[in-house]
């Protein structure tokens, strides 16, 4: 069941790569207390997500934080080491946080997996952004085509706020 307006963000751990290698990250504490938007894609260095996605949350980093967001987040079915690489490649600095979702385990309990098995690339994150106050999603926004960023960029997410 896909989450919705109104429910909690469920409890799980994603990974990121930090100074010291590949370190966890609790959901409960990336959204306990504070506003963050989270958005989720297929994969990294993919090409809307490349060009399109990251992009858009990148040069809007400023325009959130204006407006009340404390944390950005991108999460995707890769290993903390592609995220990384991908997060450099994309010059996220400390702007987005790249979170790995390495068994799409958060993906799915969010009920927001994609399965590319006939594509050859497995079980994946859909294209979306939640917005989460204090644990509370606020607002959800899927793609109906996942090669497209529209409801689910960081101009739709402004937008809302």
């Amino acid at each position: 069941m896909t989450i919705n307006v109104g429910d909690r963000m469920p409890s799980g751990v994603l990974m990121t790569m930090g100074a010291e290698g590949p370190a966890p990250v609790q959901t409960d504490e990336l959204f306990g207390g504070k506003t963050v938007v989270l958005f989720g894609l297929p994969g990294a260095f993919t090409p809307t997500c490349s060009a399109q996605h990251v992009p858009g949350y990148v040069a809007n980093h400023d325009a959130l934080k204006a407006k009340g967001v404390d944390a950005i987040g991108c999460l995707s079915v890769n290993d903390p080491f592609v995220m990384g690489a991908w997060g450099k490649d994309q010059g996220v600095g400390d702007k987005v946080m790249m979170l790995a979702d390495g068994s799409a385990d958060y993906a799915k309990a969010l009920g927001l997996e994609l399965d590319l098995s006939a594509r050859g690339m497995g079980m994946r994150a859909t294209r979306f952004a939640l917005l989460v106050e204090d644990g509370v999603v606020k607002s959800v926004a899927v793609e109906g085509n996942p090669g497209e960023v529209t409801s689910s960029g960081a101009e739709a997410i402004l937008g809302q706020l």
